[in-house]
């Protein structure tokens, strides 16, 4: 039988019969109460009565007007109250008797009446007995039931007290202690238990699930080592340097090549917390200073003779233990990406550009020189074809020069060559000068630029007057080449706590949100846009900045047009 269904018909019975029980003893109350209530208002209620006439009687003699009345009030209650068999004849008899005593009074009328109180008396005394009688009975048979049927609740409760607890905690406390064992890797655990179906079904299901756990955990243990093996054989024959740290930061794998860069010993820093190796190794105090905020510039690292480049990454371990559902963080791994190769290639094509940036300058100024010299008319007179050619060469030119000069100025920003001249300078100085070397190629697309100071006078920046003239220009050209015909451009530079800001505002086309991030990457054009720059400008201006401590943007929406700043320190 079903636990559920023992506990609904042991539980469901002893509430019957207690509901039962409550009803029997109600309605036997209710009875023996009734039965008294007929004794006080039939019977005692009569002798009463007739006890006061008998008072009555003896004093007409004395008081015979207030006895007189005192016996017919009695009297005419008595009338009232007749419950016994015989009890109406003696009333009559007793009225009879009482009026003739009035009419003539003697003995013998009195005795009459005194008889017939008497047996009024009489008759109701054997009355109260009978209803005693009868409440006696009825006492008896509720305390019968009553004992009965609380008998059977206590028996019932007995065996519910002692049984049903047993039942429920033993199979719980027998399941809760093969978990445990479950818990413990002890797979060979089992449970049976006796009686209820539901429990029988609970201990089914959970050897069931055992035996699943032991074939498992027999099946999987070697090949979760083998798993292992090949991991950490992995991890050791990668060209990047891994370090894993645990939640509290012990050192717990690090692989051969994080041991060639660091010159640490696998052995004595295993188990020891990257605080402790720190204390003596200067590269893991570097990467420990890094661990929250890891740089952006590369880490450069002298191992065997040998200049290496590596970018450092921090990984943070979080897993779902079973059971859980929230995350909990176990550790975290350090990762060191070897950059070399890369690093060598990008040296190698930025000397490289160098080198031709530089040597293509002489031939293309030769050029140039030669064109300026065809146009002199000291050489002859050129005809309206010659003078177009010449045009088209000497721009050819000084684009070529441009791109060239270009291509030097990012090589040497590369290759960390730019000089930085920072002096005190004046920011309405370098605006006005940036804008007289852009004034004739605004005039050819009739195009006003519009200057708005927020500084005084004796605000300085610290700054490279040349560099940052170089940037200003490159803003005010790129603004003037995407502007349209007979439109405006507006200069800003304001005033802030610490840096002042120069801003390139124009009404153009402007460009995507989704091309910001890219704007100031080398050799990058705005897809759509007539090509017919390097895409080294704003990489080389983004460079210029920050080599002065400043910062570069831009805001720009399609349609709206675009504003460029940059943000240089107040002196």
């Amino acid at each position: 039988m079903k636990l559920k269904t023992k506990l609904t018909l042991g539980v469901g019975l002893l509430f019957l019969l207690i509901v039962l029980l409550s009803v029997m003893g109600s309605v036997y109350i209710n009875k023996l109460k009734s039965d008294t209530e007929k004794i006080l208002n039939a019977n005692y209620s009569s002798i009463e009565f007739s006890k006061n006439m008998l008072l009555a009687l003896d004093r007409i003699g004395s008081d015979s007007a207030v006895a007189i009345q005192e016996f017919k009030k009695n009297n005419q209650l008595q009338e009232k109250n007749l419950t016994e068999f015989g009890e109406r004849e003696a009333t009559q008899s007793l009225n009879l008797h009482f009026n003739n005593y009035l009419k003539l009074p003697n003995n013998e009328k009195e005795k009459l009446i005194r008889e017939d109180l008497v047996k009024i008396m009489t008759l109701n005394m054997k009355g109260i007995e009978r209803k005693s009688d009868v409440a006696i009975i009825t006492a008896e048979n509720a305390t019968f039931w009553i004992v009965s049927l609380g008998t059977v609740c206590f028996l019932i409760a007995f065996v519910l007290l002692f049984n049903l607890p047993q039942t429920i905690a033993e199979p719980i406390s027998q399941l809760t202690f093969s978990i445990r064992q479950i818990a413990n890797k002890n797979y060979s655990e089992r449970v049976h238990f006796k009686g209820s179906e539901e429990f029988n079904d609970l201990a089914e299901s959970f050897n069931v699930m055992a035996e699943k756990l032991q074939e498992y955990e027999s099946s999987t243990l070697s090949k979760q080592l083998m798993d292992k093996k090949r991991i950490e054989t992995l991890v050791n024959n990668m060209h990047d340097a891994v370090i894993g740290l645990d939640e509290n930061h012990f050192i717990y794998m690090i692989n051969d090549e994080a041991l060639k860069i660091t010159n640490l010993n696998k052995e004595e820093i295993i188990g020891k917390t990257v605080h402790e190796v720190a204390v003596n190794n200067d590269l893991v105090r570097e990467l420990l200073k890094n661990m929250d905020h890891p740089q952006k510039d590369p880490i450069k690292i002298v191992s065997g003779h040998k200049e290496n480049y590596f970018e450092q990454d921090v990984i943070p371990i979080n897993i779902v233990r079973t059971g859980e559902k929230e995350k909990k963080y176990i550790g975290r791994v350090i990762l060191l990406r070897n950059i070399t190769p890369f690093k060598e290639l990008d040296f190698a094509k930025t000397n490289f550009i160098a080198t031709i940036s530089h040597e293509l300058k002489t031939p293309i100024s030769a050029i140039k020189m030669g064109v300026q010299l065809l146009e002199n008319q000291k050489f002859g007179e050129l005809n309206e074809q010659q003078k177009e050619l010449v045009k088209g060469i000497n721009e050819d030119g000084q684009r070529l020069l441009d791109i060239t000069g270009e291509l030097l100025n990012l090589s040497q920003v590369e290759t960390g060559n730019i000089r930085i001249n920072i002096e005190n300078c004046s920011p309405k100085e370098i605006v006005q000068t940036a804008i007289k070397n852009v004034e004739k190629l605004a005039e050819q697309k009739n195009i006003s630029i519009k200057t708005q100071f927020e500084v005084e006078d004796s605000d300085l920046v610290a700054a490279d007057f040349d560099k940052t003239v170089w940037v200003m220009n490159n803003f005010l050209s790129n603004a003037v080449k995407h502007s349209f015909q007979d439109e405006s451009i507006s200069v800003k530079v304001e005033k802030y706590e610490t840096s002042v800001k120069f801003s390139v505002s124009d009404t153009g086309k402007g460009i995507d949100e989704k091309y910001h991030r890219q704007i100031f990457d080398r050799y990058f054009q705005v897809p759509g846009e007539h090509q017919n720059g390097t895409g080294l400008g704003l990489a080389i201006s983004k460079n210029f900045i920050e080599k002065q401590h400043g910062e570069i943007g831009v805001k720009s929406s399609l349609n709206q047009g675009s504003s460029f700043y940059f943000l240089l320190p107040l002196v």
